[in-house]
């Protein structure tokens, strides 16, 4: 057999045990990743793999379902990890001016960031509501499947190698102080100021097999649905209407979209370009 061969003949069975695993790890744990997008899941198994020196992805399932640190190794893989304070900080400048007004008109405010992370964009949006004046008003669920990257958004410290990226991000943001004003520098870390996560939960949800836990006002979940198929992408969205109040918003990343999802049309693009919306009211004919 030909090296080419031999080479078509593997990517036909990773495409095959690629499901399988998926399957195992469902049923062995509970962590349900068969509806997200198969191109991250191939990328993220086969780093593993490669890494952890397996002849072939059911090697590695065996492993799986008979380790569970290994599982638990697994599962860093393939959460999705990538963040910064005020990320794209045009969508945080864009916030402040279409949404911040409306938000502080409400006595008090809900909101859900889904898919948090390791918390950076959590911080973020509680330092931008402080210098809003609104935050002593605000109650926020950060939410992710992944409770290790919890226990790191609770604590609030990042590596300070990451701060020089923070610091212009919040510059270009709109930030109305300087960004050192909150946090520490200790160790080679930074620690965001502990005041700022007084009004916010941190708890274990998962998008794609939980349902809805509050009615609230606003909902963030920049740059998660991208690793989802759309269909998962579809269920997610119905379940951000049913937990946005009337005239809430939603935010999500900028190659995100509402766009061949069944909620399409209802919400109001705010900002197309950094997806900012607004729930509306559709009458049923």
């Amino acid at each position: 057999m030909t090296s080419i061969q031999n080479k078509v003949e593997q990517d036909e069975n990773i495409d095959i045990e690629i499901p399988l695993i998926l399957e195992a790890i469902y049923q062995k744990y509970g962590y349900d990743f068969r509806k997200y997008s198969r191109s991250h899941i191939k990328r993220r198994l086969l780093h593993r793999m490669a890494i952890g020196h397996f002849e072939s992805i059911s090697q590695m399932q065996n492993m799986a379902l008979r380790s569970k640190d290994f599982f638990m190794e697994l599962l860093e893989d393939l959460s999705i990890n990538v963040t910064e304070m005020f990320r794209d900080p045009e969508f945080y400048a864009s916030f402040r001016e279409n949404v911040i007004p409306s938000l502080k008109t409400y006595p008090f405010i809900k909101i859900w960031h889904a898919g948090c992370s390791t918390g950076e964009e959590v911080y973020s949006f509680a330092i931008l509501l402080r210098e809003e004046g609104i935050l002593d008003r605000c109650q926020v669920y950060a939410t992710d499947f992944n409770r290790k990257v919890l226990e790191i958004a609770k604590q609030g410290i990042y590596p300070i190698r990451n701060l020089e990226q923070f610091e212009r991000n919040y510059k270009k943001s709109g930030g109305k102080s300087k960004l050192s004003d909150f946090y520490t520098m200790k160790y080679g870390s930074i620690k965001l100021d502990q005041n700022l996560v007084k009004k916010v939960v941190f708890a274990d949800h998962n998008l794609v097999t939980d349902s809805v836990f509050a009615e609230v006002n606003l909902i963030i979940c920049r740059n998660v649905l991208i690793y989802f198929d759309k269909d998962l992408q579809s269920r997610v969205i119905n379940l951000f209407h049913e937990s946005l109040s009337s005239s809430g918003h939603l935010c999500l990343g900028t190659k995100e979209s509402l766009k061949f999802t069944s909620k399409e049309y209802h919400f109001l693009d705010i900002d197309p370009k950094q997806k900012i919306y607004k729930k509306i009211w559709v009458k049923h004919v």
